[in-house]
């Protein structure tokens, strides 16, 4: 593959970095706190790619050949490289008359590139939460109260912490607020569900919340704010045998897919 087909790889890839950094399409693929990473990154490949252009477009108009070219080197003090070059020096030829041409497979790479700078995938949901187990859950020495407002926002991680570990005191007489996506559970059941990140997609693994009062006929994947309080019932998830906390919904309602799927 020649530096210019690198150079125009690095920089649609560089690009798309770019793009989708700046556009928050890299939230369906990272953490929030790797934006600035990205940024340089994808500056860095399409600086790296100009440079290679004009270093490659100055040595064309000088005549200067290519790294391994057989008119670079090699030469028998003729002007000829020994396998049949035509006179002019321009001609790559093996001595059987076929020339040395690049393989056009390398411009398969742009196939990736092009995938991301067209397509916006959508971020892992209950499929994803179906096959995997719930998160594990942390027990903290201490659950600070609730902040003031009614309901609440709480996260699932949080809540589910404060009703498996501290018995749902922390809760206690709180209405609360969560925002998941509708994931079915064992029992066919809708469950509330948000991908948990360690680092990027690859990693993500649910964390689910049982639901029980008002019944819910949203479909899988629909995005859900949830007010209700805490429920007693604790659940086992069958892929993984983590502790599935539960609550109480009062009311519900669909709203779209938040700027941040993950969390």
């Amino acid at each position: 593959m020649s530096r210019m087909t690198q150079a125009v790889i690095m920089l649609l890839f560089g690009g798309a970095i770019i793009k989708a950094t700046v556009t928050d399409t890299f939230l369906r693929y990272v953490k929030e706190g790797l934006r600035p990473f990205l940024l340089v990154a994808g500056l860095l490949l399409v600086a790296a790619a100009l440079m290679t252009m004009w270093y490659d477009l100055r040595a064309a108009r000088r005549g200067d050949p290519e790294p391994g070219d057989a008119h670079g080197h090699g030469s028998d003090g003729h002007g000829s490289d020994g396998h049949g070059s035509d006179d002019d020096g321009h001609g790559h030829d093996d001595g059987h008359g076929h020339g040395h041409h690049e393989p056009k497979v390398g411009w398969l790479l742009l196939l990736p590139v092009l995938g991301l700078l067209l397509i916006s995938p959508p971020a892992l949901g209950s499929f994803a939460a179906g096959q995997a187990g719930s998160v594990g859950l942390s027990a903290a020495s201490d659950y600070p109260p609730l902040p003031d407002g009614d309901p609440v926002e709480v996260s699932l991680l949080d809540y589910a912490s404060r009703a498996v570990f501290d018995g749902g005191k922390s809760l206690a007489g709180r209405n609360v607020k969560l925002t998941g996506f509708i994931t079915p559970g064992p029992d066919g059941k809708p469950m509330l569900a948000r991908i948990v990140l360690t680092c990027c997609a690859a990693d993500g693994r649910p964390i689910k919340v049982g639901m029980t009062g008002a019944a819910m006929d949203a479909p899988p994947d629909a995005w859900v704010e949830v007010v209700g309080v805490y429920s007693t019932e604790v659940g086992t998830d069958p892929v993984n045998q983590a502790q599935v906390a539960y609550i109480d919904v009062k009311s519900w309602q669909e709203i779209d897919e938040p700027k941040q799927p993950y969390v």
